[in-house]
């Protein structure tokens, strides 16, 4: 079990979540007093469950090339053969970190176009850092002992790396990608200001109309998204720890 939400309150939470997405129309009672006469509580400009899978697809994606790359990248440096290539790898991962996710778009959009593409290229950068060095320092702090009786046994560098290093490091390497989802489901609400369909919709309609009720709904079911997917990776982190 987790250390994050407990257990009756994390099922509370997505409860509340499935029942807000499946039956918004049920909380309007609760969002009427944040909106002016006359003005729409729930979310009217499209459906808040649709926009909540394709904001998680677009997460979804981008962090598993993220992590594809980091942990590619991640393994060639921490072995003799792509030590050299150390600096050059930790430059290309924290382009991400060096522009703004709204630079990236800006400088996307005109290359790739209005939509998902450019949304998908700034948090396939701005995930990279964190999978990387985590990545990176699973498997240059494992126990030397281990990797001594690894070779002991005759294992080929291949084996040792499958068969030992990533699973030792597979808990370093999942707390860097949970860490690099929750960035990337705040971030991929402003992918909204370049036509891709994420719930920052939600949040632009209610500030461009003056409805805090919008507002609140994109943010809390972002905020919502981002504490159970956090709090369901940290528990797979510590299960994994404890196998390893």
């Amino acid at each position: 079990m987790s250390k994050g939400i407990p257990h009756v309150l994390r099922a509370g939470l997505l409860a509340l979540l499935l029942a807000f997405l499946l039956t918004p129309q049920t909380f309007e009672p609760l969002l009427k007093p944040l909106v002016q006469a006359n003005a729409p509580a729930i979310y009217n400009q499209g459906s808040l469950l649709s926009l909540t899978i394709q904001h998680l697809t677009i997460v979804l994606v981008a962090t598993l090339a993220a992590t594809i790359v980091a942990v590619s990248l991640a393994i060639l440096v921490s072995r003799p053969i792509g030590a050299e290539f150390l600096p050059l790898s930790r430059s290309l991962v924290n382009i991400g970190q060096t522009f703004p996710p709204v630079a990236v778009l800006a400088l996307a959009v005109p290359v790739l176009g209005f939509g998902e593409k450019p949304t998908l290229v700034a948090l396939f950068l701005y995930g990279l850092l964190p999978i990387f060095e985590n990545t990176l320092t699973g498997l240059t702090t494992l126990p030397p002992a281990v990797m001594e009786a690894a070779r002991g046994t005759g294992m080929t560098g291949l084996q040792r790396l499958l068969k030992i290093e990533v699973p030792l490091a597979m808990p370093v390497i999942l707390a860097g990608i949970r860490l690099s989802v929750v960035i990337s489901l705040a971030t991929a609400t402003i992918g909204s200001t370049v036509a891709a369909k994420t719930l920052g919709e939600v949040i632009i309609a209610g500030l461009q109309t003056n409805n805090l009720a919008f507002v609140l709904q994109g943010g809390l079911i972002v905020g919502a998204l981002a504490m159970l997917i956090y709090d369901g990776l940290s528990a797979v982190e510590q299960r994994l720890s404890t196998r390893a």
